[in-house]
């Protein structure tokens, strides 16, 4: 059942909240919209504030209910990184989802309250001082194995792959804040609607 659980974590997060609520609500993939990334800021920016919050309750709920499941088997941090891919890249969806950041939220709440805040507060310092969204996302993201090295040991190598994984598909973001092109909330993408080779448009198993 530890393997099965995996799996079913993997395609738990699949359920791309943004990509859905986009089609049923908006009769359009948001992934055609602004920056391409089916997650709630990208919901915000173009279908706003509602949608948002709907798109990041569902997915930080179903990192959190993958992580329960996968400690009733003993594979808690198996299932955490399991359910984070699969919603980077969703079977489902042709391996195109989000960056993960609300779904490793709900890993982390479900794995160590005081590991998930102690990275939520430096993703809110680094977005209230900068209004980067992205900034903070990436620095949380590095934090986290650090923080888990001491508040969680045994999740450690499971929190650096994450972050690796997340660096990875914040790698446009990482370029627009070099060159001082990425967009604070509150402003406009400075992509395109009709920027249709964004990396994070194309398949990602490309990528790989």
């Amino acid at each position: 059942m530890g393997i099965v659980s995996i799996i079913i974590a993997y395609f738990l997060g699949n359920i791309s909240a943004a990509i859905i609520l986009s089609k049923l609500l908006k009769g359009e993939d948001v992934r055609t919209k602004g920056s391409g990334n089916a997650g709630a800021t990208n919901m915000l920016r173009n279908y706003g504030k509602g949608m948002a919050a709907a798109t990041l309750i569902i997915d930080v709920l179903k990192g959190v209910i993958a992580v329960m499941i996968g400690a009733k088997f003993g594979m808690a941090y198996p299932c955490a990184l399991a359910v984070v891919v699969g919603h980077m890249y969703p079977a489902v969806f042709g391996f195109r989802g989000g960056k993960g950041i609300a779904t490793g939220l709900g890993v982390l709440l479900a794995i160590n309250p005081k590991l998930a805040l102690c990275c939520l507060a430096v993703a809110v310092i680094l977005f209230v001082t900068t209004k980067y969204i992205s900034l903070g996302s990436i620095c949380a993201a590095i934090a986290m194995p650090i923080f888990s090295l001491f508040m969680e040991p045994g999740f450690t190598i499971y929190a650096l792959i994450l972050c690796i994984l997340t660096c990875y598909k914040h790698r446009e973001n990482i370029k627009r804040l070099r060159n001082g092109t990425e967009s604070k909330v509150g402003q406009h993408s400075t992509e395109s609607n009709q920027d249709a080779v964004h990396p994070d448009k194309a398949p990602d198993n490309k990528e790989a």
